[in-house]
């Protein structure tokens, strides 16, 4: 098998990794193993890698009701850059904002987050497209990308949604929605969103629903009145809390900014540093995320890739069988009748000639087998590439399909893909024990179990401990 070159995407974490996130680092190697594989089987390309499904940017995302409590918020926690730049959040566009250390902000089209894997709208217009024709090519309307100088977005990317309110309710908005969420670290959800009588609120409320396990939710609650009163403070949390947990959403930190343009009050100041401390573990949140990644990618293989090829070979085989077997059907038939009218059965059965016919049979039904599998193979290669597409799978199930139109493989009831066998199976499971060890590996950054380190297992005192 072909050595497959460590694409530069990975050879550029690995780089990036290498002296603050040894975690990372380990799991870019994984993910070239992974490559590995599937580029032996035919699913990727040379230059390709799964690594770049998602995003490895720590990703903090802002969903509001109105323009007036998310964008206070914005221009506050970013610093007078952002208020200096006049760069205002879009009302109606995803705005991705990244860290620039250029003094002079830019804004760059929705195309620069399309086809750019590093960022979390990497081909977003090929989903955009299946949900609606023609707003793939509209991708600018969507979304774009705004640079500044600000330090708290250093090592980050924060992902501004369109207010709830400014939003029309249909399947673009709807998919952009949940991709932000998805793909997010951490969601600061401004409470005044769940007060609008828009029709995203309801997609909105499900999403979060799906997704509230994961702990990546913050609510800000904007109200001027809990200035200095802690205890008014605590009623409009529980407030807070009994109203959504009505609407299903039972997890969540609640966190309350009496005036989010000041910050000098002390509410501000404790809200502030609380929404500080999850923005310095998003870092660990990314990092958990992009583990998951790598063990969802690597189970995909097995559970949607293999599944989805073995059933276009079964399809393939089953429609070339039934073809040669109409051909010698009709063979059969024009038989019959040639032995009605001038009996030859009697050359059939005789020594010498019998065999010259079965060759002759073989000579003329073989070749159309073979050219009935290629013919049918076109046609599963068609129907595998779309459903790639309809999948979302940057694995090439087609380019998998094709190694199986050998010789043998026509001729021979294989039902499995060329190159799914043992060995490959075993490559996986070594790269989920692989996984499994780097989520290990980042827990112990928090913590040992037992200090099992101080140990010393070859005293059998402590075995027995």
């Amino acid at each position: 098998m072909a050595e497959k070159t460590v694409s530069k995407y990975l050879l550029n974490l690995e780089k990036n990794f290498a002296s603050d996130n040894p975690v990372l680092q380990k799991a870019a190697k994984v993910f070239h193993e992974l490559d590995q594989i599937e580029y032996d089987l035919g699913l990727l390309g040379n230059d390709e890698t799964t690594a770049c499904k998602d995003s490895w940017w720590p990703i903090v995302s802002l969903i509001g009701g109105n323009s007036t409590a998310k964008s206070g918020f914005i221009n506050s926690y970013l610093g007078s850059e952002y208020m200096l730049a006049g760069l205002q959040p879009s009302s109606h566009k995803f705005t991705v904002l990244l860290h620039s250390s250029q003094s002079t902000p830019t804004i760059l089209p929705g195309t620069a987050l399309d086809v750019d894997h590093r960022y979390p709208f990497y081909q977003i217009s090929r989903k955009i497209e299946q949900q609606q024709a023609g707003e793939g090519d509209r991708i600018n309307s969507y979304l774009e990308l705004k640079t500044i100088n600000s330090d708290r977005l250093k090592g980050k990317l924060f992902i501004d949604a369109p207010n709830i309110n400014a939003v029309s309710s249909n399947s673009v908005a709807s998919l952009l929605m949940r991709h932000t969420i998805e793909c997010s670290d951490l969601v600061l959800i401004f409470t005044d969103a769940f007060d609008s009588a828009a029709p995203l609120v309801d997609e909105l409320v499900e999403t979060i629903v799906r997704h509230q396990d994961t702990n990546k939710f913050v609510y800000i609650i904007n109200e001027p009145a809990a200035a200095l009163n802690r205890a008014l403070n605590n009623e409009i949390i529980s407030s807070w809390q009994r109203k959504l947990s009505g609407l299903g959403l039972n997890t969540g930190q609640f966190i309350v900014l009496s005036t989010v343009e000041n910050t000098i009050n002390p509410q501000n100041q404790a809200g502030f540093a609380a929404i500080d401390q999850r923005m310095v573990n998003v870092s660990y949140d990314r990092s958990y995320r992009v583990l998951h990644s790598l063990e969802k990618s690597i189970r995909e293989i097995d559970n949607v890739v293999i599944p989805e090829v073995t059933k276009g070979i079964a399809i393939w085989k089953d429609r070339v069988h039934f073809s040669t077997l109409l051909i010698l059907g009709f063979i059969i038939t024009f038989a019959l009748f040639a032995e009605i009218q001038m009996g030859i059965l009697d050359l059939l059965i005789d020594p010498i000639i019998g065999p010259v016919v079965l060759i002759v049979l073989l000579a003329i039904i073989v070749p159309l087998h073979i050219l009935i599998s290629k013919l049918q193979g076109k046609l599963i290669i068609k129907q595998l590439t779309a459903r790639q597409k309809e999948l979302h799978l940057m694995e090439n199930l087609a380019k998998l399909f094709e190694k199986n139109l050998t010789f043998s493989r026509m001729l021979m009831p294989i039902t499995e893909p060329a190159g799914w066998n043992k060995k490959t199976k075993a490559r996986l499971y070594q790269l989920t024990d692989k996984t499994k060890e780097l989520v290990q590996l980042l827990n112990d950054n928090f913590g040992t179990y037992n200090d099992r380190s101080l140990v010393n297992y070859s005293d059998p005192l402590n075995l027995a401990n």
